[in-house]
């Protein structure tokens, strides 16, 4: 190997061991590679932030912003509200909200998909007074499979689509991933709607939980004058029982009291430790009238606003307080806002509320001021649990939206209109037509994503300039060799798949597009079914919570463990390599 080839293979084992890792947020590690890229001198400085302006990282923020316009127009609730039965049977169910949500991520961001469809699945599962956890792990899975459809479906897509215009002169067109994706997409749902589910492990009391997603673990307080200072914690059991809240410990002076908890006297600045829905908690609160967190908070909170509201949102591991506390991130005094409860999959909070450290997943119920969740959510980094703040606000602009977007969608396909302009057009028409506030149109795009495709992109051009992915690609057609073509694919499908399941997908494709279109080359074959292969792969990331930020964000909701996503995802997987490759090979034959 060259001595530049060495430096862009450690720069990469690099960052993927920091995203293995997961210290730090992987566009600040795809960014300082970048940088450090260019100091060694593997990357040119004129094309540094040449990824910046690549097309596929303008897709993808557009994409977001559209999303956002379908969604804030009310287009996507003409589907979702006919949803919620809760007599229908569980795989009927699942089948029907993994067809729609799968229709959904094929022309809407699959996130947006997901959190979108979600409140609608638990409310399903809560009128059928079954856990959530079964069916919630089929719809993410659903709606990962509906991005393989079309080029806006996912970011891989979005990426090889560029990779072969730059190796090829044309890129993929908007339904070309159709043919494979689709049969990929069908095959998938049905495994998951008649088998998967009943793979996902059963856990009675997480079950029980789970049943119960709006139950946090919250503080209230003693006012100063309370009737009920010298009262002991026991004769308040009565009214928590009618107000269905469980009253599960005492802190006082920062301490928590075990034991005698019950039996001690209530002083002015005592806190009560619940396990209570939101609104079983606000009903207690107002019967003894007790204080929101301290006093003084909740004083200041009232005094810079025209009221409060209570938001619901599920940390990230991109989250700004994933990994920190409430009181660490300033969260009071940067937002005016404060932590009110925590739901950690089924499992006790033993500290402080706003000491205890959020773990991606968690269900957060924090107290805004009025209006102010969704700058909250965007500030956190958080994903909104439910129809709140974001959800629909112009039902007289739905059909405009639509119109709007399956004409940008028409345009693009028939090749009238360059896709990055067909979506441009439709942010710039959805601003004009008030569809998206001005104030919020960046809001909505995820820039962490931005910046690491930005980073990313020119380091896999230059490992391609120095020839590493043709390195790479010699070394798999070694393995191989002598094996017939579906073996190969095979073989690409599952070393993309597996550093999918554990790395951002965007990262992995940026590296195994270019390979598979070096591993054609030296077939002497077509490259379009690797780079198809690369495609189908590097969406299938169903073995891990860390995998698909889908995975992440049911994480908390379905009251799942790590260990949880490979029993249904490894069979899925199974099945994906075993109905693409044929396919690839009908519709994109070598």
């Amino acid at each position: 190997m060259t001595t530049d080839q060495i430096i862009l293979f450690s720069l990469f084992g690099a960052v993927f061991g920091m995203l293995l890792w997961g210290r730090y947020r992987y566009d600040i590690v795809a960014f300082s590679a970048l940088m450090l890229g260019v100091v060694l001198g593997v990357v040119p400085t004129k094309d540094a932030f040449s990824g910046f302006g690549h097309p596929a990282t303008l897709v993808v923020a557009l994409v977001l912003v559209v999303s956002a316009g379908l969604v804030r127009s009310g287009a996507v609730f003409l589907i979702t509200r006919t949803l919620v039965d809760s007599t229908r049977a569980l795989g009927a169910h699942i089948a029907i909200m993994g067809a729609v949500g799968g229709v959904l991520s094929a022309f809407m961001n699959n996130v947006a998909a997901l959190a979108l469809l979600m409140p609608v699945d638990v409310q399903t599962a809560r009128k059928a007074k079954r856990a959530p956890g079964i069916s919630l792990m089929p719809l993410s899975f659903c709606t990962i499979l509906g991005g393989m459809v079309t080029l806006i479906g996912t970011p891989p897509n979005i990426i090889i689509a560029s990779i072969r215009e730059d190796a090829l002169g044309t890129p993929f067109k908007m339904f070309d991933f159709a043919p494979v994706g689709g049969v990929t997409a069908i095959a998938g749902l049905l495994f998951v709607a008649f088998i998967g589910w009943r793979l996902i492990p059963q856990r009675e009391d997480v079950a029980l939980q789970a049943s119960e997603l709006g139950q946090y673990i919250a503080e209230l307080t003693i006012p100063e004058g309370s009737d009920h200072e010298g009262k002991r914690v026991r004769e308040l059991h009565e009214v928590a029982e009618k107000s269905d809240v469980a009253i599960i410990g005492l802190i006082r002076d920062g301490k928590r009291r075990y034991g005698s908890a019950f039996n001690a006297q209530l002083r002015a600045g005592d806190v009560l430790v619940l396990e209570a829905s939101p609104d079983a908690l606000d009903e207690f609160r107002t019967s003894l009238k007790l204080a929101f967190s301290d006093q003084q908070r909740e004083e200041l909170l009232k005094a810079e606003g025209s009221g409060l509201d209570l938001i619901e949102v599920v940390a990230t591991a991109e989250s700004r307080i994933a990994g920190k506390t409430a009181q660490s991130i300033g969260l009071h005094w940067r937002q005016r806002s404060v932590l009110m409860g925590v739901s950690r999959q089924g499992r006790k909070i033993t500290k402080q509320v706003r000491k205890t450290v959020i773990e991606a997943g968690d269900i957060l119920l924090v107290l805004v001021p009025k209006d102010k969740g969704p700058d909250v959510t965007d500030w956190l980094g958080a994903l909104p649990l439910a129809d709140r703040g974001l959800a629909v606000t112009q039902d007289s602009k739905t059909w405009l939206a639509i119109g709007l977007f399956a004409a940008a969608v028409a345009a693009a396909s028939v090749g009238l209109l360059y896709l990055p302009i067909a979506l441009g057009l439709v942010v710039v028409a959805y601003v004009l037509a008030q569809i998206v506030p001005l104030k919020e149109l960046y809001d909505h795009i995820e820039w962490p994503v931005v910046v690491l495709l930005g980073s990313m992109i020119p380091l896999g051009a230059a490992l391609e300039d120095v020839g590493g992915t043709e390195l790479i690609a010699g070394t798999l057609v070694g393995w191989t060799q002598g094996m017939p073509a579906w073996a190969i694919l095979t073989v690409l499908m599952i070393v993309t798949m597996s550093l999918s399941d554990v790395l951002n997908n965007t990262a992995t494709t940026i590296v195994a597009a270019p390979v598979g279109i070096q591993m054609a080359q030296s077939l002497g074959v077509s490259p379009d079914p690797f780079l198809m292969a690369v495609a189908i792969a590097a969406s299938s990331a169903f073995l891990t919570p860390i995998g698909h930020k889908n995975n992440t964000l049911i994480l908390g909701p379905g009251g799942y463990k790590f260990g949880d996503y490979w029993r249904m995802g490894l069979p899925l997987e199974i099945l994906v390599v075993a109905v693409s490759i044929p396919a690839i090979l009908v519709f994109w034959p070598l």
